[in-house]
C-alpha cells in the first residue's frame, strides 16, 4: 500500500516519540497484569497469536509460554530489541518484527487472536488500525485488547499533560478506546459480537510519588516528548501537578506509590 508524505511524517512522529527515553523501564511493573490479561483470554496451545503495538512483549510472552505461536508488531525497534532478549531469557520462542499497527505486513485472517494492552490505542488513525485488526484476524478469532479510560487514573494523568501541550486536534485521544460506546462503533464493522468490562490495574512501584513522577520524566516516551516542548518554569508546573495527582490516589503508606487505573477490556469475535 502506497502511503502518502503526511503518513509517513506520522509514523516518524510515533517511532520519535515511542523509541524516546526506554519504555522497558515503565512495562516492567506491568508484566504481572500483562499475564493475568493473557490468561484470562484462555489461549489453547497452536493458536497463532499477534500482539500489535507488543512494545518489550508483555503481552507476546505469556501467549508463547501457553503455547501459542507468537508475532509481535511495534513501530519501536529498541522495544523489539528487548522483546526479542526478554524472550531469549525466558526460554520461549516468538517473532518480532518492526511494523505499524494501522498498515501490518501480515495476510487476511491470519491470526486466531489479536491482541493489545495499552498499545494500538494509540495509533493515530483509529479508524485504520481498527480495519487492520479486523483484517488479520481470521473469522471466528478474537480480538482482545486492554485500553485505559478516559475517566480513569491514566486518563487523567493524559489529561494534565495536555493542558500544558495540547494534544493535535487531528488526532482522536488515545483514551477514546477505553469508552465503550466509542470501541464499539470502531469494531462493529468487522465483529460479530462485542463484550466490555471495566478492570483495575495496580499500579505499585518501590518509589514516593515524586519517585514515580520522576520514572515516568525519564523513561516514558510521551511525557519526554511533552517535558521537552516546555519551558523551565512550565516543566516545574507539570511536575507538580503530576506529582499532586499521584499523591492524592496514593493507596500505599509506607512511603511506595500505589494506585489503581482503571481500564476497558474489550474482546470481540470476528465476523
Amino acid at each position: 500500500m502506497e502511503i502518502t508524505p503526511e503518513e509517513v511524517a506520522m509514523r516518524s512522529r510515533m517511532k520519535s516519540i515511542w523509541t524516546a527515553g526506554d519504555f522497558g523501564e515503565i512495562g516492567h511493573y506491568l508484566e504481572t497484569e500483562a499475564q493475568d490479561f493473557v490468561e484470562r483470554l484462555r489461549i489453547p496451545a497452536g493458536s497463532k497469536v499477534i500482539d500489535v503495538a507488543c512494545g518489550t512483549g508483555n503481552s507476546a510472552i505469556p501467549a508463547a509460554k501457553a503455547g501459542a505461536t507468537v508475532t509481535g508488531v511495534d513501530i519501536a525497534s529498541n522495544l523489539l530489541e528487548q522483546a526479542r532478549l526478554r524472550a531469549q531469557k525466558e526460554g520461549v520462542k516468538a517473532r518480532f518484527a518492526e511494523g505499524d499497527a494501522e498498515d501490518m505486513p501480515y495476510e487476511d485472517g491470519e491470526f486466531d487472536y489479536v491482541v493489545s494492552m495499552f498499545g494500538v490505542m494509540f495509533a493515530p488513525h483509529p479508524e485504520k488500525a481498527a480495519a487492520e485488526l479486523g483484517r488479520v484476524c481470521r473469522p471466528g478469532g478474537l480480538i482482545a485488547l486492554a485500553n485505559w479510560t478516559p475517566q480513569g487514573f491514566a486518563g487523567r494523568m493524559f489529561a494534565a499533560t495536555a493542558k500544558y501541550v495540547p494534544p493535535r486536534t487531528d488526532i482522536p485521544p488515545p483514551v477514546l478506546w477505553g469508552d465503550e460506546t466509542t470501541v464499539r462503533q470502531r469494531l462493529s464493522p468487522y465483529a460479530s459480537s462485542i463484550q466490555t468490562s471495566r478492570c483495575t490495574l495496580n499500579f505499585k512501584y518501590p518509589f514516593s510519588p515524586a519517585g514515580t513522577v520522576a520514572l515516568f520524566k525519564k523513561y516514558f516516551g510521551p511525557t519526554i516528548v511533552a517535558f521537552s516542548k516546555l519551558e523551565a518554569e512550565e516543566q516545574k508546573s507539570l511536575t507538580a501537578d503530576l506529582e499532586n495527582l499521584w499523591t492524592s490516589m496514593n493507596e500505599a503508606t509506607d512511603g511506595t506509590t500505589q494506585v489503581k487505573a482503571e481500564y476497558l477490556e474489550v474482546k470481540a469475535v470476528r465476523k
